[in-house]
Order: C-alpha cells, then sequence, then structure tokens
C-alpha cells in the first residue's frame, strides 16, 4: 500500500484528488493538510511514501515545504502537484528534493501513474514543462535579488524592503535595480510580474 499525504489550500481541489487516489487498491490517502506549514507535522505523525504538493499555498509554499519535508524525511517521495506549469517551478522543485511535477490538468489517470512511478525511485515530469524549462533556463537572479524582489511583490518601499531583509536601502535599490535589468523589465512591478510568470519567485 502506497502511504499518500495531500497538501493543497483548496478544499474542493484536495478532496477530488484524495477521491482520484483513493479509488486505488494500492493507494491510501492518509492525511490531507490545507497549509505549507502543517506539512512536515502530519508527514512525521503519518509517516507517507509520497507527499503530493501543491505549490501555491498559504504559510509555506510548496516548494519551501517541500526542501523542509525533503531534508527531515528522506524515504517521503515529493510530487509538486500544480496548476501553474512554469518553469522556474520545476528547477526549483528538483532542487527543493522532489522526485516528480505535474500539473493539474493532467488526467487523473496521470496522476496516479506519477504516484506509483515515484515511490518506485522513479522521477517524473510532465514533458512539455520539461522541455520549456530546458529553453527558458535556470533563474538568473541571486538569491539576495530573489529576497528583494519577493519583497516587493506587495509593494513595499524601498525602506521598507530593507527593514525587512535587514538591508541598507542603497544595497535594496541596487538589488532591484539588477533584478529589473536580468528580466528585462521596465519596472519594479513588471520585474516581479515577469518573475512569476517564469516561477522564479
Amino acid at each position: 500500500m502506497i502511504r499518500v499525504l495531500l497538501a493543497d489550500d483548496q478544499a474542493m481541489v484536495r478532496g477530488a484528488l484524495a477521491t482520484v487516489l483513493g479509488l486505488e487498491t494500492d493507494i491510501e490517502v492518509v492525511a490531507q493538510v490545507g497549509s505549507g506549514d502543517e506539512v512536515l507535522q502530519r508527514a512525521k505523525e503519518t509517516a507517507p511514501d509520497v507527499a503530493l504538493l501543491d505549490v501555491q499555498m498559504p504559510g509555506k509554499d510548496g516548494l519551501e515545504a517541500a526542501a523542509e519535508l525533503h531534508g527531515a524525511l528522506p524515504s517521503c517521495r515529493i510530487i509538486i502537484c500544480t496548476t501553474f506549469g512554469r518553469p522556474g517551478y520545476l528547477s526549483r522543485a528538483m532542487a527543493a528534493g522532489a522526485a516528480g511535477f505535474v500539473v493539474k490538468d493532467a488526467p487523473p489517470e496521470q496522476l496516479v501513474d506519477a504516484v506509483r512511478r515515484v515511490h518506485s525511485g522513479l522521477r517524473v515530469v510532465d514533458p512539455a514543462l520539461a522541455a520549456e524549462s530546458l529553453a527558458t533556463g535556470a533563474s538568473p537572479l541571486t538569491g539576495r535579488e530573489h529576497d528583494v524582489l519577493k519583497a516587493a511583490k506587495d509593494g513595499s518601499t524601498v525602506a521598507g524592503i530593507a527593514a525587512a531583509l535587514h538591508l541598507s536601502e542603497g544595497t535594496v535599490r541596487n538589488h532591484l535595480s539588477a533584478a529589473i535589468g536580468k528580466t528585462g523589465a521596465r519596472t519594479r512591478a513588471e520585474a516581479v510580474r515577469l518573475a512569476e510568470e517564469h516561477g522564479w519567485l
């Protein structure tokens, strides 16, 4: 029996995934959570073989939760299952220890197959996304540029970003300028949008 943990902030989607997987005789959904902050604790309590994580969730996102889970319970295989098939998400998911990456609009049998294959030790990646990821390449942003741009998502001022990240305002301006240049944007807001579209944030 393959024990599965589901993490998705949309209860209806989570329920549908649980129903699809529960129809299989060799798969049992042992836990369902609605935020990334709950993933590790529930995994420790239920010892799943496979964790199916959405990317965008409250608290920790699925990629942060994947890294935390992989570090604490490396025997649990991780699949990122998301609506947003962005190339940058794929590379970040693999770096976080995920063994699979599937999009939610895939047929149910593909999801079931992905769970079985990942459980058996294989990697499973949506082929169209893999090709797009290779074409797009890795994120051009440095770690600090990523942090500064992510902090700018809510429209914070340079002073607000500097205070939040414990940086000088001049350093924040430099990182924002570099991020704007690397994304090919004209403004900070456009840089945030482009970085999100590529899955770099």
